[in-house]
């Protein structure tokens, strides 16, 4: 039987573990010694998808790691992290995806702001609106 501090030691040891694997530099270290080819690490991995629940994602600062969490449990993509160039490629669409995401929200928050702004207009009176 586990105790409550147990229970959270191992809940704070798996969220910061979870959260490592949105890391692609680390997945590549995992991968270059060996631990993605062993049963037991990737029972483990599997283990872990309950990270993917709502009462557990919520925990969650990098929420990224969940994708990698599922890419993980696919053996040709742990095959492939053996790779630094895969390490880096993974890394780079991070980044971009990254920039993109802060570029596309500035801009919406930036025109809800300015709609927000904006006097409402009253609608047209019916005759102009039919011409």
């Amino acid at each position: 039987m586990e105790t409550e501090e147990q229970a959270r030691n191992r809940f704070q040891s798996e969220l910061e573990f979870v959260q490592c694997l949105a890391n692609p530099n680390y997945l590549n270290f995992l991968a270059q010694r060996g631990y993605l080819r062993e049963r037991p690490f990737i029972n483990y991995l599997k283990y872990l998808l309950y990270w993917k629940e709502p009462e557990y994602a919520k925990f969650l600062k990098y929420p990224h790691c969940l994708h990698m969490l599922e890419l993980l449990q696919y053996e040709h993509f742990r095959k492939e992290l053996v790779n630094a160039q895969c390490a880096k490629f993974i890394d780079e669409q991070q980044l971009l995806h990254w920039q993109h995401y802060s570029r596309k929200r500035t801009r919406l928050q930036q025109a809800l702001a300015e709609q927000q702004q904006a006097p409402q207009q009253p609608p047209p009176h019916g005759n102009a609106a039919a011409k």
